[in-house]
């Protein structure tokens, strides 16, 4: 029993930290809540819905254009809405409302091409027992979902620590005026950090759906996750977001199993506000770090 709620809260973790540290990436360069964030994971979810169940693409390359349309979205978004907003130095409650407009408008225009009824990712041989894991059950769907996570992330934290464009995006969180004094194009920058923020959403979005089902409304409740892991985890470090995550997926999941599932979006906030009085830099935090 404890092996599978453990097991079930990395899964649920994994997901949160996928949002999380995406969400991260966007505010950590533009310094700004990027709520649009849980919209474009939605998109994710049903473009690689869109390419499996109705094209008929395998759930591999189904997975991949979802979290290209994802990365797409994305950048529309911010070379569309906030990029300009950026040029015209708009306060940060005119890009907090932005980002909300362009949730509702995401969100709506999804709900518009597929109906608001839920959809289903997973694949019929995901409805059997699924394999054992030190006595605990994990679906083929969801192991691929977790593996992709952990891959993803530790990709992403390489890139951010030891190539050109972590470098970049460093410079440019840390002051973007400096940055173009010294050669980098913030705003190509920033564009790349959204583009590949935007990407870690959808594939969230793809490990959601294969994990349970999907529905143009599931954004927000992901995004908020997301957000609390970001702050619980410390604003100041990657890494820390993403343990943030793991820690609130467990929490939640033992409280599920002690209390009952009603009690986890409760014990996700309880946990935040604690953690925004007794810690508000978070349980990792510190001063800005890619670790």
């Amino acid at each position: 029993m404890i092996t599978q709620i453990l097991l079930n809260g990395l899964i649920s973790g994994s997901q949160y930290a996928l949002v999380g540290v995406g969400f991260a990436l966007v505010y950590f360069v533009t310094h700004a809540f990027h709520f649009a964030h849980g919209a474009i994971l939605v998109v994710g979810a049903y473009g690689a819905y869109m390419a499996h169940a109705l094209i008929g693409w395998g759930l591999i390359p189904a997975a991949i254009a979802g979290v290209m349309i994802a990365g797409g979205t994305g950048c529309l978004v911010d070379y569309g809405i906030y990029r300009p907003l950026r040029r015209r130095g708009s306060p940060a409650v005119v890009m907090l409302l932005a980002s909300l407009g362009a949730y509702i408008f995401l969100q709506n225009a999804v709900s518009l091409g597929f109906g608001d009824n839920v959809r289903t990712l997973r694949q019929a041989s995901t409805t059997v027992a699924g394999l054992e894991v030190l006595g605990a059950r994990i679906t083929e769907s969801q192991l691929l979902g977790l593996t992709l996570s952990i891959l993803v992330l530790g990709a992403l934290m390489h890139l951010l620590r030891s190539t050109k464009l972590g470098r970049a995006v460093r410079a440019v969180a840390a002051n973007p005026v400096l940055a173009e004094v010294s050669g980098i194009d913030s705003q190509r920058t920033i564009l790349l950090v959204v583009a590949l923020a935007s990407a870690l959403a959808g594939l969230a979005g793809v490990a959601v759906g294969l994990d349970i089902d999907i529905s143009p409304a599931m954004g927000l409740r992901l995004l908020m996750m997301g957000v609390v892991a970001f702050v619980v985890g410390g604003t100041g470090s990657i890494s820390g977001v993403a343990a943030g995550a793991l820690f609130l997926g467990l929490l939640q999941h033992v409280g599920a199993w002690l209390l009952g599932s009603q009690w986890q979006d409760v014990i996700a906030f309880f946990l935040l506000l604690v953690v925004l009085v007794v810690r508000p830099s978070g349980l990792l935090g510190r001063r800005f770090s890619w670790r």
